[in-house]
């Protein structure tokens, strides 16, 4: 399955539909860092709200997207994580590290902004 990734202004949004096959979690990745470089993207937002189940690969993988697109200049926000799934990652000690994540769309691209004018010069 294609995840559909939009370029808004320097942010990437890529929308989550459905539960990805390891290999489409990959092609995620590659897509995605690919796209920073070509659009000089300062942000990406992964909108995983359609999602009922995040295994440890997936979270092992968002993670690293996560960190490969901060090596490449570009700040992370994961957005949409339903309760249920939250609880369940907090039991199984699945964890995202220092990747931000926000309840929302509207709230992860603010916080990429804000993240964005702190890492500024003079921010």
């Amino acid at each position: 399955m294609v995840v559909p990734i939009l370029k808004q202004s320097d942010v990437l949004i890529a929308s989550i539909q459905a539960a990805l096959t390891d290999a489409d979690l990959l092609q995620l990745r590659d897509d995605l860092l690919a796209k920073v470089g070509q659009y000089r993207s300062r942000g990406v937002v992964i909108d995983v709200t359609a999602l009922d189940v995040m295994d440890s690969f997936a979270t092992r993988t968002l993670r690293s997207i996560a960190e490969a697109a901060r090596l490449r200049g570009a700040r992370t926000v994961i957005v949409g994580i339903q309760p249920e799934v939250a609880i369940t990652m907090v039991q199984l000690g699945l964890v995202l590290g220092a990747v931000s994540t926000a309840l929302d769309l509207e709230e992860g691209l603010e916080l990429l902004g804000a993240l964005n004018r702190k890492d500024a010069p003079g921010g």
